[in-house]
């Protein structure tokens, strides 16, 4: 789906995001270790390349690792770049809007997004895809950057080994300001293994942790359990704000290599 576009996801839009991930063809390999590789990819017209990340997490179970993807309360606890995480609304039971902020290493400014997610359970694999909209009473907020997910997704499914899950993820995403295209490719390449790092560590635990907190809340499961107000498609416009807003984001084009090293020595846990 495009920018912008608030529609109900159909199966084409997943079928994008798994021919991404199958077809390697037009991809660069970056990274490669046993069970964990990184591809990047040019995308005409735009500078910054989409990154893909294929990964086997042989002590957790597919559906453990689709409930951590999707419970909010939970990334709290692992997602140690998230500022805040707010439900804005949702259209059905597997199609919503958020609003998403998280902290950059300075001299960046940090980043917010608002997002439409869908996600698909086929029984076999579980995806979720989401992608940039606009809602008038979300405009970028003072001191952050509004950022553009052309595509994000994630796909869960058994592992090809027989034993736990594999997680495939593919994203394009613009950061917008006036970052150099050099520093948002790279940083991009350190933090793909990064996160999944991350996020093995808060699959295994999620168990555990779900037992004490709200065992039996999983709203994307049990539609029932949706506590968000149904979203109004007349309010799925740019705010005043962003309607106004010139591209006057603050430069930090004069970041230097430093900064990458840096960035790897503060997120090496």
């Amino acid at each position: 789906m495009d920018v912008g576009v608030v529609k109900i996801a159909e199966d084409r839009d997943f079928e994008k995001l798994k021919k991404l991930y199958d077809d390697n063809n037009d991809w660069r390999l970056d990274y490669n270790k046993p069970d964990l590789s990184v591809w990047t990819k040019s995308v005409p017209g735009i500078s910054f390349r989409m990154v893909k990340i294929r990964t086997r997490f042989s002590d957790v179970q597919p559906e453990t690792l689709y409930d951590v993807l999707h419970d909010p309360e939970y990334r709290k606890v692992w997602d140690t770049h998230m500022i805040e995480s707010r439900d804005i609304g949702f259209f059905n039971p597997n199609n919503d809007i958020g609003y998403y902020s998280m902290s950059c290493t300075s001299p960046l400014k940090n980043r917010d997004f608002v997002l439409q997610r869908s996600w698909l359970d086929t029984g076999r694999e579980q995806l979720i895809i989401n992608h940039s909209v606009y809602h008038k009473d979300w405009p970028p907020k003072k001191g952050y950057v509004r950022a553009t997910s052309y595509l994000t997704g994630f796909i869960v499914r058994p592992s090809r080994n027989g034993d736990g899950a594999e997680l495939g993820y593919v994203s394009h995403t613009d950061p917008h300001g006036k970052l150099p295209v050099w520093l948002v490719n790279r940083v991009t390449q350190i933090f793909a293994p990064k996160m999944v790092k991350k996020l093995h560590k808060a699959a295994v635990a999620y168990p555990t942790w779900k037992e004490q907190n709200q065992p039996n809340c999983r709203p994307w499961h049990f539609p029932e359990q949706i506590m968000a107000p149904r979203i109004r498609l007349q309010d799925c416009i740019k705010s005043i704000e962003e309607k106004n807003m010139k591209n006057s984001y603050v430069d930090e084009s004069d970041v230097k290599d430093t900064l990458v090293k840096d960035i790897i020595m503060m997120d090496s846990d």
